[in-house]
């Protein structure tokens, strides 16, 4: 019988490749007794009602115990999430995410009435507070922020109602992720050599690049059946998270679902109509890499399981770990040897889980609170591919570590428009210095080959990710319903239109959609497309200007959220309001594609 292969436990996973999360709370029962802290704190907030307006001290006093409250929670919340995410099977740690999610609904209840009864104090009264107040000057930005959305603050009353019901508007992305990483099995692939290996979301991109095509076609159809097999249920799930975003977004008295996700960045609905616009202006461009693509693989019918295959085979490469660091060291080097120092420096000190285990959530991350260290989860299978995920999520943590370091908690977050740039930024960096420094002509190629893929599976997936949220929830304001059926007719279409004629349908790609679990946070996947655009617009002043543009970048990664967006980026040297910087990246597509036809 071929040997079976499959993750270890948990516990059989060395304590040098797993991150230090257990320092958060390192005694027995301290868990516990800061929730219980933090609830008290949630509670002694309540003593402000009807105060905020009455004194500039007034105010000031209950933000910042607001934010102390809401340090405290992160923390806990951090932890109970990351403990989960080690194994997702395991009780203990279902518990007591279930716990921490039920006592923020419960805090967030409780101070529900702050944000209302701010916003119903004139706007010439908070303006003379901040005046007065010098403790006010550091939530300036956040008060004029919370001015800006009078109109869709509702009463003390109403807001308290919704905050009541948070645990539930969050069900339908618990429910996912329970049924994808945690009850969804997905059987075993045998490999060309008769190994039999699990096939789980770790294994499933890796098995996707195999050039053994049966096996290919193996974890493809095994994977999608299981989706059609859920199909309906998937459907009914994803239905009421769309809903929920229309009925929120009407209830707060926004034109569209869509531009209420916007509106919390001041980001112009421009932006993401721009993005698909330009995008689909260069669909014939990817129809001829993916008729290149069929060309080079020499088949008659180029199906879906061909399209994540390198199109040059290599000598298998491994990258270890530490292998990789030592890359992205070389990668990252034009962002100066402070930056170099401190990633190294997170690396050693515990930032990282590396290694997939049974149970743990699938991908990679870049996760914690503004007072742990900026945490990264990956499931590290010694590729070159993995190397990239590792400067990614590490762009992401490093921005964190910038930003909490410079910036009050108020501010210590990331919107997730500027958050992608830093990650995209590294990968670009680090691709750029591969295809420059590498001697071998076909692992020239086969790097090439990887750029190529990188924009093909961001810039354009993604972008046609946020044409079918765009269809979901215009459907569903129309008053139509959300079918199993309805999903998959669209995403089938988009699907044909991104990929063009070279590209020989099969059934099993309209059930894609209800694999991806980012459409549970709605409108997030464009921020993908237009951070990797931006960090391709960064990344060449980076490579051409030098230390100016140096300076620029690390400023930007300190900023945090102490501004919107699209005005944060500008400090980077990149405008989104134009259609510039995707117009851009587009064009570096459209040469990558036309280099690589060239050496092949």
């Amino acid at each position: 019988m071929a040997e079976i292969l499959t993750p270890p436990i948990r516990d059989d996973i060395p304590e040098k490749d797993r991150w230090t999360i257990d320092e958060l709370f390192p005694e027995e029962g301290s868990w516990q007794s800061s929730l219980d802290e933090a609830m008290s704190g949630a509670e002694a907030l309540t003593a402000y009602r009807g105060k905020l307006g009455a004194s500039a001290s007034a105010l000031a006093d209950a933000l910042i115990k607001s934010d102390e409250t809401d340090q405290r929670f992160e923390r806990l919340y951090t932890y109970a999430r990351m403990k989960l995410d080690e194994n997702n099977g395991d009780p203990e740690s279902q518990a007591r995410h279930d716990k921490a999610v039920a006592a923020l609904s419960r805090a967030s209840a409780m101070t529900s009435f702050m944000i209302p009864e701010i916003v119903s104090v004139p706007e010439e009264t908070i303006n003379s507070f901040i005046g007065e107040e010098p403790r006010l000057r550091v939530y300036e930005h956040l008060l004029r922020d919370l001015m800006r959305e009078k109109s869709h603050v509702l009463s003390e009353k109403e807001e308290a109602l919704l905050a009541g019901y948070s645990e539930v508007i969050g069900a339908p992305d618990n429910l996912f992720t329970m049924l994808n990483d945690a009850d969804i099995k997905f059987g075993e692939v045998t490999r060309s050599d008769g190994t039999r290996v699990p096939l789980t979301h770790g294994s499933y991109i890796n098995l996707m690049r195999s050039h053994d095509r049966a096996v290919r076609k193996e974890a493809y159809e095994k994977t999608y059946a299981q989706y059609k097999g859920h199909i309906n249920t998937i459907a009914a799930n994803y239905s009421v998270n769309v809903k929920t975003d229309v009925i929120s977004a009407r209830t707060r008295h926004y034109p569209s679902a869509r531009a209420a996700a916007m509106f919390s960045g001041n980001i112009p609905e421009a932006v993401y109509d721009n993005l698909i616009t330009a995008v689909n202006d260069a669909l014939p461009v990817l129809h001829d890499y993916i008729a290149l693509r069929k060309d080079i693989l020499g088949v008659d019918e180029l199906k879906m399981y061909d399209v994540y295959v390198p199109l040059v085979e290599i000598p298998e490469r491994s990258v270890p770990f530490d292998d990789a660091v030592a890359l992205a060291q070389k990668g990252l080097s034009v962002l100066g040897d402070e930056y170099l120092r401190e990633f190294n420096e997170g690396i050693s000190s515990g930032w990282i889980d590396k290694y997939e285990n049974q149970g743990k959530t699938s991908g990679a991350y870049s996760f914690g609170s503004y007072d742990s260290k900026p945490y990264v989860l990956l499931n590290y299978d010694n590729t070159l591919e993995d190397l990239f995920t590792v400067v990614h999520e590490m762009g992401h943590s490093m921005n964190s570590l910038y930003t909490r370091r410079t910036q009050p908690f108020v501010y210590g977050d990331h919107s997730i428009f500027t958050a992608e740039v830093a990650s995209t930024v590294n990968e670009t960096l680090m691709m750029r210095w591969l295809l420059e420094n590498e001697t071998d002509p076909d692992m020239k190629r086969y790097i090439l080959n990887m750029y190529i893929e990188a924009f093909r599976t961001t810039l354009f997936r993604q972008t046609m990710f946020a044409e079918f949220e765009k269809l979901t929830h215009d459907q569903c304001e129309a008053g139509e319903s959300l079918t199993a059926e309805w999903m998959n007719e669209q995403y089938d279409s988009l699907n044909t239109k991104y990929f063009g004629a070279a590209l020989t349908h099969d059934d099993m790609i309209q059930y894609e959609w209800a694999r991806i679990p980012h459409f549970y946070r709605s409108f997030y996947v464009y921020q993908y497309a237009t951070g990797y655009s931006a960090a391709n617009a960064i990344a060449d002043r980076l490579l051409t200007e030098g230390e100016d543009a140096r300076n620029d970048y690390l400023e930007f990664l300190k900023c945090g959220s102490n501004d919107y967006p699209v005005e944060l980026l500008k400090i980077a040297g990149v405008d989104m309001e134009k259609r510039e910087p995707v117009d851009r990246a587009l064009k570096m597509f459209k040469d990558l594609v036309h280099e690589f036809r060239s050496m092949m």
